[in-house]
């Protein structure tokens, strides 16, 4: 009788055990932080698909889209858009590159109250924020540098993760390989106003 009762409250133990575990697995959130090397697989070629991951809780994400550095006079242009692979399908991260970027857009922001990105790529400023009301989770961030620009839309974060933080990270991670040495700023007639090259990862 003794030996079946131990028996019985092992079984018990062992199940409480690892309902508290999956519930841990499953409702716990994972805060491991964005990649500071971009390494393959790529979505859309130089957007490492494991940031992509973290940033959106999406895994094996629907992926569209690409980018092509040698238009727009070596400016480059392009866009990946990533969906849920579940349910409705729904975009949840856009990163766009567009030639045709200007400063006076950034300083708008930032005095309508976004925050400055800390500098990336020499001779580029930029901006993100959350927007207040929270839903989503959504975060942006942008980075201009001469004649491109370069956006993350997040349209819909993890819950409980730095979602503005989660975007910084991002444009840290890609802008270096998208923001070409096409984009850098002419020198003025004195040699003033050059921006140093980036450097550039091979993607």
């Amino acid at each position: 009788m003794n030996c079946r009762l131990f028996a019985v409250t092992v079984t018990v133990l062992c199940a409480l055990t690892a309902s508290t575990a999956c519930q841990s697995n499953d409702g716990g959130v994972d805060h491991t932080p964005v990649p500071t090397v971009a390494a393959p697989p790529y979505a859309c070629e130089y957007v490492p698909i494991k940031a992509v991951e973290l940033v959106t809780g999406v895994h094996d994400p629907i992926v569209r889209g690409f980018f092509d550095l040698n238009i727009a006079s070596g400016i480059g242009a392009g866009t990946c858009t990533i969906y849920q692979s579940t349910g409705e399908k729904s975009k949840v991260l856009l990163v766009d590159l567009t030639p045709g970027g200007y400063q006076e857009l950034v300083g708008g922001q930032i005095s309508a109250g976004a925050s400055p990105l800390p500098e990336i790529v020499p001779g580029a400023i930029g901006y993100y924020f959350r927007p207040p009301d929270g839903k989503y989770n959504r975060a942006n961030a942008l980075l201009v540098r001469g004649k491109a620009m370069l956006s993350v839309q997040l349209d819909v974060g993890v819950a409980g993760r730095d979602n503005a933080a989660d975007v910084v990270a991002l444009m840290k991670l890609i802008a270096p390989k998208l923001i070409t040495d096409a984009s850098a700023p002419s020198p003025g007639p004195s040699g003033e106003g050059a921006s140093p090259s980036p450097v550039k990862t091979e993607g």
